[in-house]
């Protein structure tokens, strides 16, 4: 049974402003019963430990949001998961086979510059284990190097949240720094389809995806590279 674990944002605001935000609860429950109804083991953990901040933007009136939501609004079992998490640092990452950083824009002020997830990122990548995140995600990458000390996205192909979609969603001015542009300055080969398409990257063991649309997909890539096994 492959073992994931899920490390979401514990950033509710966005500062230096007081706008709310959080995870983007469709990057979190699609995955978590996709990986869930394949069989494998999923822990969720965030960044400080406590209850994920849930993004009020991805949470509409019942019967209005996508299936994963609407399942996770009858599921007190990972409701419960989801207001007591613990935080990663206190998981032990050996047994794990892939780690899954779901977005939401809360992750633009807590995965950054995060030494603990940079070295996380690293660790999993030198033990050849999967690595895997969705829209804002990738933000988890940034801060991660290689162990000569290039930037960890370098030279890899990935799919992230993009500047078109950064700007139509009108928080471009609110972020700390546009994802996709941070990704191409640390050598990432970004790929992207239209706003709002879904599109997910396989990089050898590297799984990343666009946009909330992506999350299926990117699930499934990460399934896909763990029911290989060793290749």
């Amino acid at each position: 049974m492959p073992r994931i674990l899920m490390i979401a944002t514990s950033a509710d605001r966005m500062i230096p402003g007081d706008e709310p935000t959080g995870v983007w609860l469709e990057e979190l429950t699609t995955p978590y019963y996709a990986f869930r109804d394949a069989g494998a083991e999923v822990t969720l953990a965030s960044i400080t430990g406590g209850p994920i901040p849930v993004d009020a933007r991805s949470l509409g009136p019942r019967g209005e949001n996508d299936a994963s939501v609407e399942r996770y609004l009858d599921d007190p079992k990972l409701q419960a998961e989801v207001a007591t998490t613990p935080a990663f640092t206190a998981v032990d990452p050996s047994s794990f086979d892939a780690v899954f950083l779901p977005g939401g824009h809360g992750t633009m002020f807590d995965y950054p510059e995060n030494p603990q997830l940079a070295q996380l990122i690293e660790r999993f990548d030198r033990e050849g284990k999967v690595i895997a995140a969705v829209c804002h995600g990738p933000a988890g990458l940034v801060a991660a190097r290689k162990p000569d000390g290039t930037p960890f996205v370098a030279g890899r192909r990935l799919a992230a949240f993009t500047d078109s979609e950064e700007r139509a969603v009108g928080l471009d001015q609110a972020v700390p720094f546009l994802l996709e542009t941070r990704l191409r300055e640390l050598g990432a080969l970004h790929e992207g389809a239209g706003d709002w398409e879904a599109f997910a990257v396989r990089d050898q063991r590297l799984v990343t995806g666009q946009n909330p649309a992506s999350a299926t997909r990117t699930a499934a890539l990460v399934m896909e590279i763990l029911n290989e096994g060793g290749s």
